[in-house]
């Protein structure tokens, strides 16, 4: 593994992408339910217009990749480390979770990204996953 930035702006261009956000790799609910759903739902995504899916965590790129094997991510989820938060707190999305020994995170969410515009974002509060799980996007895809 060679972990490499990238130039999201690049990558989106001309394409669908649906990014979805986790607080943390192998965190309960993001490994119980989030990151397995979009496994599960990966073809069916794609078949509806997705090109790519990307999970994306603030974490290192070594906790990514080994999540994701662990998950069977390779080859339907492309693993995003997002290592100092940068990406999140661009976003709007970073989470300040230092009072629960968790530092800097991102909020649990998911969007679709159409050609470098985002046409769909559900940002989850608070115990709640509903607006982020691969079944709201693969219905949001198909609208």
């Amino acid at each position: 593994m060679n972990p490499q930035p990238m130039d999201v702006g690049e990558q989106v261009k001309a394409k669908t992408i649906v990014i979805f956000g986790v607080p943390g790799a192998y965190t309960p609910l993001c490994s119980a339910q989030h990151l397995p759903g979009f496994v599960e739902h990966a073809d069916a995504i794609k078949a509806a217009g997705a090109d790519e899916i990307w999970c994306m965590a603030v974490n290192d790129a070594f906790v990514m990749a080994s999540w994701g094997r662990e998950n069977q991510a390779t080859g339907k989820v492309r693993m995003m480390a997002d290592g100092s938060a940068e990406y999140a707190k661009a976003l709007g999305l970073d989470r300040d979770l230092t009072g629960g020994g968790m530092g800097v995170r991102c909020y649990r969410f998911a969007m679709i990204v159409k050609d470098g515009t985002v046409t769909y974002l559900g940002v989850e509060g608070s115990g709640e996953f509903g607006k982020s799980k691969a079944e709201t996007i693969l219905e949001q895809l198909k609208a």
